[in-house]
C-alpha cells in the first residue's frame, strides 16, 4: 500500500512538472550571480517543459535609437526583417516612432533546460553584461544567462567583443495547448504597466497571465523583467501602443545584497558616463546638421545630387574593429601548427586569451575578403575577428564553429545524430537569413558565389553560419565576367554560360543546398553507377504524376513516414522555385525566409495537434518553377 501510494505521488509530481506553467523570475533576472546548477532557475531563462521543443514565439521591443526601425530591430534579434514588417504592419525600411511596442517574431528553440531564441551582439562602447540585458535587450536577455553563454568576464568586455545573446521565450505547455493557447509572447515591463491593462490590450484573461507566470492574484512585476502573454491567435499591431514617457532604466525594487552594492556603483558610473557620451554625441551631431543646413544654402545643386549617395556612404562606412595578430602569438596558440591543431586543409584551430579561434591560413590577396567581411555583421554569417601577414602568406581568425560543414554533418560520417525536420529547417532558415542580409543590406549589395553545403559552418547549438567568401563581390546591378569559378553542382545557368553575376546566383545555389537538405545526397552523386546532378534527379521526379511517392525514395532515409512525406514535397517546392532557369522568375532570399517561417510554424502546428499534414500556402513564386514549366499547385496536398 505505502508502494503504491509513493507511486502515486511520484506520477503526480511528474505530471505537476510537465505540465506546469513559466515562474516569474522578479528581480532575480537583475542578479548577475543567479546560479543554476541545482537545477532550471528563472533568473535565467525560460525553462523547457512546453508541448513542444521548437515554436513559433514573439517578443516586444520598445524602439530607440539606434534600434527604431525594422532594419536594425530585426538585426539586433536576429529576426527575420520581412516577417517583423508584416507583423507591424510596415514596409521593410519602415522607422518606428520613439517607443513604440514592436512585435518581433522568433523561432523558439528548446537547448539544455532552457528555450531561447538566440541572436549576437557586438560590444561597441563601455558595455557590461547588466546593461546590455537591461538596456539594450530592455529584459529580454538577462545577465546570468549571457554570463553562462559566453566566456568574457563580467566586466571585461573588450570593445568589439561579439557575444552570444539568449533572448527569453517559451513554447505553450500541453495544459495551455488544451486551452487553445497557440502562441506565448515575451513582454518586457515598464513602470507604468500593470498586468490587468496587458491583459486588456491583449485580448487575454487577467487570469491566463497570472498563470502562465506562476504569479499570484494580487501579483507585483518589476520593471526591467518579462513576463509571457499566452495567445490564441497572432499578434496584431493593433494591440501595441506607444508609450508617452521613454522607458528609463530602473534599479532593482529590492535591495541588494552587500556584496552587490559595488557592482551597482560600476553600473551608475556607466550609466554616468553613457549619458556625458550621449550628450557630446548630440552636440557633435547638431555641429554637423548645422554645418550641412549651411554647405545645402551654398550648394543646393550639388547637395541635391549627392544626399541620397552620402546617406549610402554613411550607411556603408561603418566596419568592424579587426585584431592585428603577431606571428609568434599565432604560432603558440597552434604550438607551430602542430598536426593536432589542424582543422582540415590549412585551417587550423587555436586559443586566444580562453577564446578558441579557427585560423585560415593563404597564400594569396585577401583584401578584397577582408574588406567584405568587416562590413557585414549578421548572426548567421561567419564572424572575422582579425588577420595577420608574414612574408605574404595571409592568415583569418574566425570564430570556431564545433560541428564543422553542413556536408560533413549530412554526410553521416562523422555523426550518428543526423537532426530532426525542425534542425533542418532552422539550418535553411539560417542560410536564408544570411543571404536575406547579404542581399538586401549591404551597398551595394553583396553576391556570396559560392554557396555550397561545405561552406555552411554548424556552431554547437548546430545553428548554420556562412563562410568562405574568397569569390564573393559586390554586384548592385547585372555583372557579367569571363572568369567563371564556383562548384559544380552549385552554379546557376546563366553563371556558367554568359558569366552573369547578379544575386540570383546565390538563390539558385540555396535551392541546391535545400535539396541536400531534404535527401541527404550530395549535390553532384553516384547513381547507376554514374554521376549524376541531385537538381536534374529532383526536377525528373516532379515532373511525374505520383510525385510524392516518387520523392519518398529520395528523402533522407532517416525520415519516413506520411508526415515526412509531404513536408519534404512542400520543400522541394521551396527548392525548385529557387533553381528556376529564368533568374527574374526565381524568389528573392526575402520571400523565402518568409515560406520556410511559414513551413516551421505549420510544422510545429502539426507536431502539437499530433496531424499527418503540414497544409503551408504555396507561394506565387511557385507556380511555375520547373525546366518544362513544372506547376507546384498541380500536386495535391
Amino acid at each position: 500500500m505505502d508502494q503504491f501510494l509513493l507511486s502515486l505521488l511520484t506520477l503526480g509530481l511528474f505530471i505537476s512538472f510537465t505540465y506546469a506553467q513559466q515562474n516569474y523570475s522578479a528581480n532575480s533576472a537583475l542578479d548577475c550571480n543567479s546560479s543554476d546548477e541545482t537545477g532550471p532557475s528563472p533568473a535565467f531563462l525560460y525553462t523547457c517543459n512546453g508541448q513542444n521543443r521548437t515554436c513559433q514565439a514573439f517578443l516586444i521591443f520598445r524602439s530607440r535609437p539606434p534600434y527604431d526601425s525594422a532594419p536594425t530591430i530585426s538585426a539586433l534579434t536576429s529576426a527575420s526583417q520581412e516577417e517583423l514588417a508584416r507583423f507591424n504592419n510596415v514596409t521593410g525600411l519602415s522607422e518606428f516612432p520613439l517607443n513604440k511596442e514592436v512585435i518581433v517574431p522568433v523561432s523558439c528553440s528548446c537547448l539544455g533546460q532552457y528555450y531561447q531564441a538566440n541572436t549576437s551582439f557586438q560590444v561597441a562602447s563601455d558595455h557590461s553584461y547588466f546593461t546590455i540585458a537591461s538596456q539594450t535587450y530592455e529584459g529580454l536577455s538577462t545577465c546570468a544567462s549571457l554570463k553562462k553563454a559566453n566566456t568574457y568576464g563580467e566586466f571585461d568586455l573588450a570593445l568589439g567583443a561579439e557575444l552570444q545573446v539568449p533572448l527569453r521565450c517559451a513554447c505553450p505547455t500541453a495544459s495551455q495547448v488544451r486551452n487553445e493557447t497557440k502562441y506565448l509572447l515575451t513582454f518586457p515591463i515598464s513602470e507604468s504597466d500593470h498586468i490587468a491593462a496587458i491583459a486588456e490590450r491583449f485580448n487575454v484573461s487577467k487570469e491566463s497571465i497570472i498563470d502562465a507566470n506562476g504569479l499570484r492574484e494580487s501579483p507585483t512585476i518589476y520593471p526591467d523583467t518579462t513576463i509571457l502573454i499566452p495567445l490564441t491567435t497572432e499578434p496584431s499591431n493593433s494591440q501595441t501602443i506607444i508609450h508617452e514617457n521613454p522607458t528609463e532604466v530602473s534599479p532593482p525594487l529590492a535591495s541588494p545584497p552587500d556584496n552587490r552594492r559595488s557592482k551597482r556603483k560600476l553600473y551608475e558610473k556607466v550609466g554616468i558616463t553613457a549619458a556625458c557620451s550621449l550628450l557630446v554625441l548630440s552636440i557633435i551631431v547638431v555641429i554637423l546638421f548645422l554645418l550641412r543646413k549651411d554647405r545645402r544654402h551654398k550648394f543646393p545643386e550639388i547637395n541635391r545630387r549627392r544626399e541620397q549617395e552620402d546617406l549610402r556612404l554613411e550607411i556603408a562606412s561603418v566596419e568592424q574593429v579587426l585584431k592585428v595578430f603577431g606571428l609568434e602569438e599565432v604560432k603558440k596558440a597552434t604550438e607551430n601548427f602542430s598536426s593536432k591543431h589542424i582543422i582540415k586543409g590549412s585551417l587550423y584551430w587555436g586559443e586566444f586569451n580562453g577564446q578558441i579561434l579557427a585560423i585560415k591560413k593563404m597564400n594569396r590577396d585577401v583584401s578584397k575578403e577582408v574588406n567584405i567581411l568587416k562590413r557585414i555583421n549578421h548572426f548567421n554569417l561567419i564572424k572575422l575577428h582579425g588577420v595577420c601577414e608574414n612574408l605574404g602568406c595571409f592568415y583569418l581568425f574566425f570564430e570556431y564553429m564545433k560541428n564543422g560543414s553542413l556536408q560533413e554533418w549530412l554526410s553521416r560520417e562523422r555523426f550518428e545524430d543526423v537532426g530532426s525536420w525542425n534542425q533542418r529547417i532552422q539550418i535553411a532558415l539560417d542560410i536564408a537569413n544570411g543571404l536575406f542580409y547579404l542581399h538586401s543590406f549591404t551597398e551595394p549589395a553583396c553576391v556570396h558565389k559560392d554557396i555550397t553545403s561545405g561552406h555552411i559552418l554548424l556552431d554547437n547549438n548546430l545553428r548554420a553560419k556562412i563562410a568562405n567568401f574568397s569569390l564573393a563581390r559586390a554586384a548592385a546591378n547585372a555583372v557579367l565576367t569571363k572568369h567563371i569559378e564556383g562548384t559544380r553542382g552549385y552554379m546557376a545557368p546563366e553563371y556558367v554560360q554568359a558569366g552573369q553575376v547578379t544575386p540570383k546566383i546565390d538563390v539558385y545555389a540555396f535551392g541546391i543546398v535545400l535539396l541536400e537538405l531534404i535527401t541527404g545526397k550530395d549535390a553532384v552523386f553516384m547513381r547507376d553507377g554514374k554521376e549524376t546532378l541531385l537538381s536534374k534527379a529532383i526536377f525528373s521526379v516532379m515532373e511525374k504524376e505520383n510525385a510524392e511517392a516518387e520523392l519518398a525514395f529520395f528523402i533522407d532515409p532517416s525520415f519516413t513516414g506520411g508526415r515526412q512525406s509531404k513536408l519534404a514535397l512542400r520543400l522541394a517546392r521551396v527548392s525548385l522555385a529557387c533553381l528556376t532557369q529564368v533568374p527574374a522568375r526565381r524568389p528573392s532570399m526575402g520571400e523565402v525566409v518568409s515560406t520556410l517561417v511559414k513551413i516551421q510554424t505549420e510544422l510545429a502546428k502539426s507536431e502539437s495537434l499530433n496531424v499527418n499534414s503540414i497544409d503551408v500556402a504555396v507561394p506565387v513564386w511557385c507556380s511555375s518553377i520547373g525546366e518544362n514549366d513544372w506547376r507546384a499547385e498541380a500536386i495535391s496536398k
